[in-house]
């Protein structure tokens, strides 16, 4: 019987998955740590690493045979013990590009101080995690550091009691309010981020009213001028969110430039929450897209480009995945803009290298944005066969719930690509698959279904009563395009554009850089 070799990406065993992760810096350290941490005798864990550092797929049994020393009643032991002394060597490697680290290190050894009887020094130090973590927005730790000073002065004699009790009570009443708003803005936006992935833009005025009732139901009151930097965050983020979904573009513009101002103001937050600064310019992007608002999209993405080149800020596996993912993103959208497809088809050899680097980091959801770009930028440039096939892989994605949006969009737009690469023979098919799937997802919006029920007779129709036939389309969905709420389609799919190259007879390419030249 052939043996089964699990592979990194199938394998639950997180052992392996960490060691894969790990850099070369990385590597070495954790080598110089556990070597300090352990006796001479107990070298079983380091070759168990050496094992696996070794391998491109997980192997239990390969490590069996490669470490005699090993036997197979210690391998689950062992393997406990190599998780741990990893998660320990990089805690201290990361540590001073991590602040909240440093902190919760200081209250551990506030925590010392205390067994040890040393009340004065243990409430120093504390007093100390206090200011920081104020310093840094962490304001869970500010609270952890009053609980425990609280308890301090309310068990032991200190004699700093004397005015410490309003003084401690005040402080723990007033972090637990910015905590309670901050909790309530952030849970709002990852709720409004949570709709988006299931539905993307609101689809009827149903939805709309109730989204609005929602958000305005769990928006906290929030005095700007008294807040947190982490609570105005946390509420600029929900605005940007629901101005998204409700496709309210401009009001999404002066929210993420507020999110992205809130960063400018304070530069050291970017070393703090270089992820949340970066997420903030991509969200102040996405709403320059939406918006057709050339030059200060540009703006936008260079200053995204400018964090990415600086040699003095953070780096970790995250940052640097949320650097691709948005920087290739925006250079897209900025080539959609543009109408420069086949240009931009020069970096989608980097995209997918970087798609294959980041599999670890990359969510479905984003994996399949990419795919939707890219088989944008093949439709754009003329070459349908490369369009269908980055297409077929949003249709045949499992998840079917995931994004029904991009779902929906990425049929419609395979039959069209059909047409245009002379694939007749399948056009039956996929004109019955799109019809399948529209009524199953009862999504079924004027534009779509005018496009449909357009591309379902298109076989039919005479070469001489063509470009008729795209006139009359293209008046019917500029009809459509007039009603807010059936916007949200031609975000997704320039159809506009496709019909002016059908009745101008001129490459889709063409009519997107005709239409630049108007853009502001």
């Amino acid at each position: 019987m052939q043996k089964i070799i699990t592979t990194s990406n199938n394998s639950s065993d997180a052992v392996f998955q960490l060691i894969k992760s790990l850099t070369r810096s990385e590597k070495r350290h954790f080598r110089l740590f556990a070597t300090r941490q352990s006796s001479n005798g107990d070298i079983k864990f380091l070759q168990l690493f050496d094992a696996f550092d070794g391998m491109s797929a997980y192997d239990e049994e390969r490590v069996l045979r490669q470490v005699p020393s090993i036997k197979k009643l210690q391998f689950a032991n062992l393997k406990a013990n190599l998780y741990k002394q990893l998660l320990a060597s990089m805690r201290l490697f990361h540590a001073q590009q991590n602040t909240d680290i440093q902190l919760h290190e200081q209250l551990d050894y506030a925590r010392v101080l205390y067994n040890k009887g040393l009340y004065q020094q243990s409430l120093k130090m504390l007093e100390k995690v206090k200011a920081a973590a104020q310093q840094a927005s962490y304001p869970h730790i500010q609270l952890a550091a009053i609980d425990f000073e609280k308890h301090i002065e309310s068990q032991y004699i200190t004699r700093s009691l004397e005015g410490r009790a309003e003084e401690l009570s005040e402080e723990a009443t007033n972090n637990i309010a910015h905590l309670s708003r901050l909790h309530k803005a952030s849970s709002l936006a990852l709720r409004l981020y949570g709709l988006y992935i299931k539905m993307g833009h609101v689809r009827s005025p149903e939805e709309c009213a109730s989204i609005t009732d929602f958000f305005r139901q769990q928006l906290p009151l929030l005095d700007l001028r008294q807040a947190s930097f982490s609570e105005k965050l946390a509420f600029y983020q929900a605005h940007v969110w629901y101005n998204y979904i409700m496709q309210d573009f401009k009001a999404c513009y002066r929210y993420a430039q507020k999110w992205v101002d809130l960063f400018e103001a304070e530069p050291h937050m970017k070393e703090q929450q270089p992820m949340l600064y970066i997420k903030g310019l991509h969200n102040l992007l996405l709403a320059l897209f939406s918006l057709s608002y050339y030059t200060k999209f540009m703006e936008a993405l260079q200053q995204l480009e400018d964090f990415a080149a600086d040699n003095n800020r953070r780096s970790s596996p995250n940052i640097e995945m949320l650097l691709f993912l948005y920087i290739y993103t925006n250079r897209i959208n900025a080539y959609y803009m543009e109408g420069r497809f086949t240009e931009g088809l020069k970096i989608v050899p980097d995209i997918r290298r970087n798609l294959r680097v980041f599999q670890q980091q990359l969510d479905p959801h984003r994996q399949l944005i990419f795919y939707y770009k890219i088989a944008g930028l093949y439709f754009g440039s003329g070459d349908y066969n490369s369009t269908i096939l980055y297409l077929e892989k949003i249709i045949h994605f499992k998840d079917v719930n995931l994004r029904e949006d991009i779902q929906c969009f990425a049929r419609i737009l395979n039959l069209i690509a059909h047409y245009e690469a002379g694939k007749d023979e399948l056009l039956e098919y996929q004109v019955k698959s799109v019809f399948h799937f529209l009524g199953k997802m009862n999504d079924q919006q004027p534009m779509q279904v005018a496009i449909f029920e357009f591309l379902r007779e298109l076989p039919d129709t005479s070469p001489f009563e063509l470009k008729s036939a795209f006139i009359k389309l293209k008046e019917k969905l500029l009809l459509i395009s007039e009603n807010p709420m059936y916007r949200r389609p031609f975000l997704y799919l320039d159809i506009i554009s496709w019909l002016d190259s059908k009745i101008k007879n001129i490459p889709v390419q063409q009519v997107m850089q005709q239409k630049f030249k108007t853009l502001k």
